[in-house]
């Protein structure tokens, strides 16, 4: 039989939600679970998650509702807010929380009748220029809000557009634009208001950008936010580790070439595993020859290019037979280096796995 499938660690997500409420004790935190939970299975996550975690957060109101129907009861933010009275209506009876980020939003809260009302988070656009107000028509739009019979509660949040670029001023000019707003609409309203700002980048390398709420995505899952630091130095663990077989050696001389178009050429003699893994399971295809790859927990490299369903790994000096394990990337390989080595992040390697590869129903108590 044909095996590809993945693991799940459930001590490695506890691990990396210590390290993440390490570097900022005074929020709460919204685990992002949006796109199937990065790829990992928000319907074996988010119901293991719902206890250690404080709330979670969500691109659109389908995969909030999802959460609730299957028993998620903790605060739910979606962060790409409703765009029509029904899913307004549906977001009010499910008890969700709703990013309003442009004046059409604003107006369906407003033409809502009275009645269950929600906490809605107002996305300010400090310089992302991609969803959220601008700061100088934040004022006019919280001010809407209040009144609207159907808001219960208004929040400020931002997005941070380069807080993985350490040498950049941009996120510090996004959070002096924030707070500078913060504090306008903080005298007006005569309290302070909920804030979140920080990203998985901001929580590790910006302490500046706390608020009441901090927002990790791909640091939940032990990847890095930073091209140049690992996981491994922050004290995150993977979360996921993909697995597949050998299902073939093969020996190969001097000059002959695998794979398709023949990109790859032995220069010695060699010996090839095919790997039951390929891009119609959501293994890179663009994978370079070289790309690592552990063969019985040793490192082989990738040779030739990636097919639909195989892909050719150099052994070496490895033995291996098939029926022997390779991992393509977690415990023992970084993600983060699989994902350099294609061109890519890993972000795009957790989100891109496809049905055919076999998935744990649940996460045992660790």
């Amino acid at each position: 039989m044909r095996d590809t499938w993945l693991t799940l660690d459930p001590q490695a997500l506890t691990g990396n939600i210590a390290v993440l409420r390490a570097h900022m004790p005074q929020s709460r935190l919204l685990a992002m679970v949006k796109a199937d939970a990065y790829g990992h299975g928000v319907a074996t996550v988010a119901p293991w998650l719902q206890g250690q975690v404080d709330g979670f957060g969500v691109a659109f109101i389908d995969e909030a509702l999802a959460l609730r129907a299957m028993g998620i009861t903790a605060p739910i933010a979606v962060l790409e807010g409703v765009f029509t009275a029904a899913e307004l209506e549906a977001a009010r009876s499910a008890e969700l929380q709703l990013a309003v980020h442009c004046p059409e939003q604003l107006a369906l809260l407003q033409a809502a009748p009275v009645g269950q009302s929600l906490m809605v988070w107002l996305k300010i656009n400090t310089g992302m220029n991609r969803l959220g107000f601008r700061p100088a028509d934040a004022l006019r739009a919280c001010r809407q809000l209040a009144a609207a019979g159907c808001v219960s509660r208004i929040g400020l949040m931002t997005h941070f557009a380069a807080a993985d670029e350490l040498a950049s001023n941009q996120t510090d000019l996004q959070l002096g634009r924030f707070r500078a707003l913060q504090q306008t609409l903080t005298s007006e309203q005569g309290s302070a208001m909920p804030d979140s700002l920080a990203n998985s980048a901001a929580i590790l390398a910006w302490p500046e950008t706390t608020g009441e709420w901090m927002r990790p995505g791909i640091a939940l899952y032990g990847s890095s936010p930073f091209a140049e630091q690992s996981a491994e130095s922050f004290g995150l663990q993977p979360v996921m580790t993909l697995h597949s077989r050998v299902i073939a050696v093969n020996a190969v001389q001097p000059g002959e070439a695998v794979g398709y178009s023949g990109t790859w050429i032995a220069e010695r003699a060699t010996r090839i595993a095919v790997v039951a893994i390929g891009y119609g399971d959501g293994y890179p295809r663009h994978a370079p020859s070289g790309t690592p790859v552990l063969v019985n927990g040793q490192r082989c490299r990738l040779a030739g290019r990636v097919s639909m369903d195989m892909i050719t790994v150099d052994l070496g000096e490895v033995e291996a037979v098939p029926g022997d394990e390779v991992v393509l990337w977690g415990r023992g390989l970084s993600a983060d280096e699989v994902a350099a080595a294609a061109g890519t992040i890993s972000y795009e390697l957790f989100c891109r796995l496809t049905a055919r590869v076999r998935r744990p129903a649940y996460l045992a108590a660790p």
